[in-house]
């Protein structure tokens, strides 16, 4: 849901747009100033005016009255509900319960987007009145989702901390938190909180907000600011605790490098015990500012009574430092003088390896989401619109619907529309996946950002703003990235008892070390606890999994491939079966000549001539397909006379003087005429799963032409791509048993489902599923839906219904079976990444504590320093991040 309110200025007061705050205009400190389409706006801070920039439409609807016709009314608001399954009865009763509101100036029910658009006056009605009318109509509350972006996320703890803190809050059905894009997605009911409330019950939760991801380039680019900003800030703690890192390491251990032959740095001396106190003062800024994320995200997790990797860290560097700390200015309470080590470097040091770990992670998350930036990049800046008959290039923001648009060639294409005027060959790779350019005439529809090749055309805007396929696109990639495995709930549920685990082993490595440890004992205790403290990783665990799906669905988006959730990309590298429907889907859905065989002393071009003059008046798609051929190739089509329908066997009439017969083999038997050889000929083209036709002119037999759903040229390599996969390969459809044969000898299909009714689909889905075979089922018809929404994966060809794309788990946007396969090949190497993280992340946590815990000191001598285990524990994560990004090399052809 989104509520935006318009400017109500006074003389010297202005309100803030975005938060509805009073703006003192003579209070330069405090004013923040943006223009806007010449508008100048304030703001009562940085935060509310980078927020307006980013979406200035959201704030400011009253620009868009040409679009959305809201008006300039001081007060006046527009609301959007998203509403499920509205039906046209449903329409009528919430159209009537709303305006029957004082103060609602408009209502727009769309049934397709389920989403009512109200526009009204806040200072006469609230939104919640507005809810209560729903209520009353009985339309059940609705539901929104928003994305909100979240600074200071670093482990799987946190995601957990933060998922239930938004959980918990009243109103929230779900909540969804990504660590590799830093975004959590919520599903709650407006009608019982706002959006700042979930903002509060993220920062109860320890963590800050950033801007909210949008699908808009310059919020692309303020958010890669931001990442950047994070990468320095950390970059310069690093170096910070590194500087002082150098010198507190040499100095902690003047013998490893030869100081101690120095009287100054000897052992004992009154000098190196100064000097040591001096290093624990000169590591405190190390600890309090190169490490202050450590200590912010720990007490934060305290006060959830919870513990997270900064709990592990935070814990273990401020134990080194109060151990060494006690030893040098209370050297006395140890019982020997060889138990008063100093430990600083640890301090320092896993300080400085830690944040260049957590900076490096940071720049690898940032390149997991090139997609979706690569997508938004694609969009065309400005628009040449034809207004009062002149032509103007205006900001892409600015066309509205129905705006006339000229594109020359080597342009971009601004917007969605339908062409009204000229020709021209378009590349629609960027969004559809398919490599070659496709030939667009008048009348059919071109998409928004993708590039005009060669001639020159005209078209009006039909889909502009968040509304076009590339919007769409950007947002179904957004919210399938902000899905979960389904591997990652078992990953979550033992990532929630890790931290305590490693708290459990720390403390009784402390302790067994302690007791029975060598001498000193408790030196050896404190540096174990240590280790275990720092080498244990949770971040691996819990960015394993959603960095390669981030990766994953971003690479299929690229390849015009849309999962619609984590469950779709897990489950397709299992299918058994992939099941397709014939018509739409291996063939183009609509009949085409193919073949035309003359009689002997006919010529071709007057067979097919006085076939589609006869038929030019019929509506049937076996007439066009043949009236479509004879226009493709220039062909004068006279007007017949005569003309006569003969039910269930063809048409009669006069033309250029001739008797014209047009039909099929009964309507020649029927009327005596011989066919000869074509009939032989007309056998073996039904046997391919064609439909022929006989001409018959002044009663002797002219031709026979032959006319099919003809194959698409992709779908028999396709096919035979999925079978060289393990892959069964049934096709279902409506026609005849002999049509059917003859159609999957043709593509190579292993099982032919013939004369299976529309309502029957989803049946036939069932059985080969009883057969305990994962079936994926390929349709584009509205009759399609039931199958598609049975199946264990459901893929839905782009160019189909929206009823089947809304039921399937994969849409195809290009339209091609060879997106099947690639679908099939990224989940694979989707899946193959996420267990390559797991395993990884899972062996270094198995083998590094229990090396971390010394068990193998009594046996081969092996005790691992706290410094190599801080870097192991940094490297660990930075592996997971980047080995996810090695998906983004992923080609198309691997499949």
């Amino acid at each position: 849901m989104t509520s935006t309110a318009l400017p109500a200025e006074a003389p010297s007061r202005v309100r803030d747009v975005v938060c509805g705050m009073a703006v003192d205009l003579h209070d330069s400190a405090k004013l923040h100033r943006e223009t806007w389409r010449g508008r100048p706006y304030f703001f009562c801070s940085i935060e509310c005016r980078d927020r307006f920039r980013a979406s200035p439409e959201r704030y400011v609807p009253g620009t868009m009255s040409a679009t959305t016709g809201v008006s300039d009314t001081p007060g006046a608001r527009l609301i959007e509900l998203p509403l499920a399954g509205i039906t046209s009865a449903d329409a009528s009763r919430i159209e009537s319960g709303l305006n029957s509101l004082t103060g609602v100036e408009r209502v727009a029910v769309n049934g397709t987007s389920g989403r009512v658009t109200v526009v009204y006056d806040a200072t006469k009605v609230a939104a919640d009145d507005l809810i209560k009318a729903l209520h009353a109509v009985g339309i059940d509350p609705p539901v929104a989702t928003v994305r909100l972006g979240i600074k200071g996320m670093y482990c799987v703890s946190c995601v957990v901390t933060i998922e239930r803190e938004l959980e918990n809050t009243p109103g929230v059905r779900v909540a969804t938190v990504n660590p590799a894009t830093d975004e959590a997605t919520v599903v709650y009911e407006p009608s019982k909180l706002a959006v700042a409330s979930l903002h509060a019950a993220v920062e109860r939760a320890g963590y800050s907000l950033r801007e909210a991801p949008a699908a808009a380039e310059g919020a692309i680019e303020r958010q890669e600011s931001e990442q950047d900003r994070e990468y320095r800030g950390l970059m310069r703690k690093f170096w910070f605790a590194a500087v002082i890192a150098v010198p507190v390491m040499i100095l902690s251990y003047p013998g490893l490098f030869r100081l101690d032959t120095w009287s100054f740095f000897a052992k004992g001396s009154n000098s190196l015990w100064w000097t040591w106190r001096a290093l624990g003062l000169i590591t405190v800024p190390v600890l309090l500012w190169s490490g202050a994320q450590f200590y912010v995200n720990a007490w934060a997790a305290l006060k959830h009574r919870t513990a997270n990797m900064h709990t592990l860290i935070a814990t273990g560097i401020t134990a080194a430092w109060v151990y060494s700390t006690v030893a040098v200015v209370w050297p006395g309470i140890f019982p020997e003088e060889r138990f008063a080590e100093v430990y600083y470097d640890v301090s320092a040091v896993v300080v400085a390896l830690v944040t260049l770990g957590l900076a490096l992670e940071v720049k690898a998350k940032g390149r997991s989401s090139e997609a979706i930036k690569k997508l938004v990049g694609l969009q065309a800046k400005t628009a040449r619109v034809i207004r009062g008959g002149r032509e103007q290039d205006i900001p892409v923001e600015e066309v509205v619907v129905n705006d006339m648009l000229q594109v020359r060639p080597g342009e971009k294409i601004p917007v969605d529309g339908v062409i009204v005027d000229g020709e021209s060959s378009i590349d629609e790779s960027m969004v559809t996946g398919e490599s070659l350019p496709i030939d667009k005439k008048s009348g059919d529809s071109v998409i928004g950002a993708t590039i005009n090749k060669s001639g020159a055309f005209k078209f009006r805007a039909m889909k502009v703003g968040k509304d076009t396929a590339l919007a769409s696109i950007v947002r179904m990639v957004q919210d399938a990235q902000a899905t979960k495995l389904p591997i990652q709930r078992t990953v979550d549920q033992v990532s929630s008892i890790f931290v305590p685990m490693v708290l459990i082993i720390a403390a009784g490595a402390f302790v067994a070390w302690y007791n029975v440890g060598p001498s000193p004992a408790l030196a050896y205790a404190v540096i174990v606890g240590v280790t275990v403290l720092i080498i244990a990783c949770p971040c691996a665990l819990g960015l394993a999994t959603p960095t390669s799906l981030t990766v994953g669905m971003g690479k299929g988006a690229e390849q015009g491939i849309l999962f619609r959730g984590g469950d779709a990309l897990q489950a397709a590298r299992k299918l058994d079966v992939i099941v397709l429907d014939k018509t739409g889907t291996i063939t183009w859905g609509k009949p085409a000549l193919t073949d035309i065989i003359v009689g002997p002393g006919f010529d071709e071009a007057d067979v097919l001539r006085f076939a589609a003059s006869v038929e030019r008046s019929s509506e049937h798609p076996l007439a066009q397909a043949i009236v479509t051929a004879a226009q493709g190739r220039n062909i004068d089509l006279p007007e017949p006379r005569g003309f006569k329908a003969l039910t269930g066997r063809g048409v009669e009439a006069d033309l250029d003087g001739r008797h014209v017969l047009f039909g099929n083999r009964k309507l020649m038997a029927d009327l005596d005429i011989a066919v000869g050889e074509l009939e032989a000929r007309a056998d073996e083209l039904a046997g391919q799963g064609k439909t022929p036709m006989y001409l018959a002119l002044d009663g002797a037999a002219a031709g026979v032409i032959a006319v099919a759903d003809t194959i698409k040229p992709e779908s028999i390599e396709a096919i035979a791509a999925l079978r060289k996969l393990g892959i069964e390969v049934a096709m279902i459809t409506g026609d005849n048993r002999r049509t059917a044969d003859a159609i999957a000898r043709i593509v190579g299909v292993d099982r032919v489902l013939a004369e299976v009714l529309p309502e029957d689909k989803a049946h036939e889905v069932k059985k080969l599923q009883l057969e305990g075979k994962r079936v994926g089922m390929v349709g584009d018809g509205i009759n399609d839906a039931p199958a598609l929404t049975q199946a264990d994966v459901g893929f839905a060809i782009g160019t189909g219904t929206d009823v089947a794309i809304e039921a399937s788990d994969v849409t195809l946007v290009g339209g091609s079976l060879n997106g099947v396969v690639a679908a099939i090949a990224i989940s694979k190497a989707t899946m193959r990444n996420v267990y390559q993280n797991l395993v990884g992340a899972f062996i270094y946590n198995a083998a590094g504590l229990p090396v971390a815990a010394g068990i193998f000191y009594p046996v081969i001598g092996l005790l691992l320093s706290p410094l190599l285990a801080a870097g192991a524990m940094a490297f660990s994560s930075v592996t997971v991040v980047t080995n996810a990004n090695r998906l983004r090399a992923w080609k198309a052809k691997e499949s």
